[in-house]
């Protein structure tokens, strides 16, 4: 088996960002030159996430919505109590709601995704660098 591994660096400059990473996915395959496996894109930090799905704007803005309604920002979470900034608990709760990684096959050299599927990244508490692995494993 064959391993290529690639990072993307992302800085978003709002404090939560959409992106579609699915062009940076698709060149990682071809430089991998592997035909037959699967593909690993991982957020390396804890307030970020990857996950498939639609890019499609009022999706995005219901998925937004969603995240605020089931982990809001609030004073009485237990993270960085003490601590004299705000806490980012909600983020850290919202990352684990999308996910911090997607597995995609990979047939023929292609990406198996289905017809509105995407490789999103969420930066959900951004204005600073964060660092995504993509590793394509295969034949």
């Amino acid at each position: 088996m064959k391993i290529y591994n690639d990072f993307l660096t992302i800085e978003c400059k709002q404090k939560r960002e959409f992106r579609n990473l699915t062009p940076s996915v698709r060149a990682a395959v071809s430089k991998s030159g592997i035909r037959d496996g699967m593909i690993l894109v991982s957020a390396l930090h804890s307030n970020a996430a990857v996950f498939l799905n639609d890019e499609e704007e009022g999706l995005l803005r219901d998925v937004e919505a969603w995240l605020d309604q089931l982990a809001p920002q609030r004073s009485d979470y237990q993270h960085a109590k003490g601590i004299q900034v705000e806490s980012n608990a909600a983020v850290h709760f919202q990352s684990l709601l999308l996910g911090a990684h997607a597995l995609v096959g990979i047939t023929e050299g292609r990406l198996e995704l289905g017809p509105w599927q995407h490789v999103m990244y969420a930066d959900l508490d951004g204005n600073r660098p964060k660092r995504i692995l993509i590793k394509v494993m295969g034949e």
